[in-house]
């Protein structure tokens, strides 16, 4: 008899937690908390461009020249130099750092490049609609790899390999890569770094994937109004206002004030416990300082310290499974590449 009692009361347990977790799910969902999808069809309608559709020739192809620094000034800087895919897709220093070891000019932080293509915006302030304009701007930004489009086109153009493979990738025996298409293709790869974690097990109805106190986490993040702004696939990645509520204690760190209106690019918390410094301006090293001043600034509210470090495990929650990416072997070049220039 006494075994049967158990046997109810784990039974009931167990509807109890389950009862819950899903009112829990249903909340995240009519706060606009959206999971990454697990099927793979449902996953590239969401990532692709149809204007830039992903092949795996162009993943293959953008992928190499994500990693080759040749594509910079110098022939030092890479994409992968500010956006390390082996450090949570970021460089890990407060402000992004390029040619000739110049910091970035208004003190801007480097964002993930893991899960960016879920943002609705790129850029902190909003600028480039979609990945395949931004990845134009760092190769010529001077502080960054400080390149030409001509200097882009006279690399690849010199290198057979990457000729035929952009032959390869655009089905043409005649094409001709441009600046353009350099980007393009580098923007296809960065299409195919998501990182599904637990939380998206957990918001797909597995009740198992969070523990008790992830979901205490969550349930405050969404109570207190935090998913207002880190909401969608991407946590973020929306233009938000910023500071809303208070002064933020670190805006003299850089000049950025957002763009013309005062708007603010919503940075993504997938892997938020991987990618410190955080804010836009890497003045914070420490997430629970972080998710203080961003309820005071921008909830108007003070946390306790247990709902800090209850939402600080929730966070852990979101680091997710990274694809594979092993470092290719580039294309030599030959005398006909550009040389690097430290000017």
């Amino acid at each position: 008899m006494k075994k049967g009692w158990i046997a109810l009361s784990a039974m009931a347990a167990f509807y109890v937690t389950a009862s819950a977790s899903d009112a829990l799910i249903e909340q995240a969902k009519k706060a606009g908390l959206k999971p990454i999808p697990e099927n793979k069809s449902e996953l590239y309608r969401v990532i692709d461009n149809p204007k830039n559709p992903i092949t795996s020739a162009k993943v293959r192809l953008g992928k190499k020249l994500y990693f080759d620094p040749r594509l910079s000034k110098s022939g030092l800087i890479s994409c992968n130099t500010c956006h390390n895919l082996a450090t949570g897709g970021v460089d890990g220093v407060d402000a992004a750092t390029g040619h000739k070891w110049t910091a970035n000019p208004h003190h801007l932080n480097s964002p993930t490049v893991y899960n960016a293509v879920f943002a609705q915006k790129q850029f902190w302030d909003g600028r480039s609609p979609d990945l395949e304009d931004q990845a134009q701007g760092p190769i010529q930004a001077a502080p960054e790899m400080a390149a030409t489009k001509e200097h882009v086109e006279k690399v690849i153009r010199s290198i057979p390999e990457y000729v035929k493979a952009f032959k390869h990738a655009y089905d043409d025996p005649k094409f001709v890569p441009t600046f353009k298409d350099v980007a393009d293709v580098i923007a296809v790869f960065e299409r195919t770094l998501v990182t599904p974690s637990r939380y998206d097990k957990f918001l797909n109805g597995c009740d198992k994937a969070l523990s008790q106190e992830e979901k205490e986490g969550l349930k405050i993040f969404i109570d207190k109004g935090c998913a207002s702004c880190h909401n969608g696939i991407a946590l973020g990645g929306t233009m938000q206002p910023f500071p809303v509520a208070g002064t933020y204690k670190y805006a003299n760190v850089g000049d950025f004030k957002g763009d013309k209106n005062g708007m603010v690019k919503t940075p993504t918390l997938r892997n938020i416990l991987e990618t410190r410094p955080y804010f836009h301006n890497g003045a914070v090293w420490n997430i629970e300082e972080a998710i203080e001043i961003m309820a005071e600034t921008q909830l108007g509210t003070k946390l306790s310290k247990d709902e800090v470090k209850k939402i600080k495990a929730f966070f852990g929650a979101l680091t997710g499974k990274k694809p594979h990416v092993s470092y290719p072997i580039l294309p030599a070049s030959n005398e006909k590449t550009p040389h690097p220039s430290l000017d």
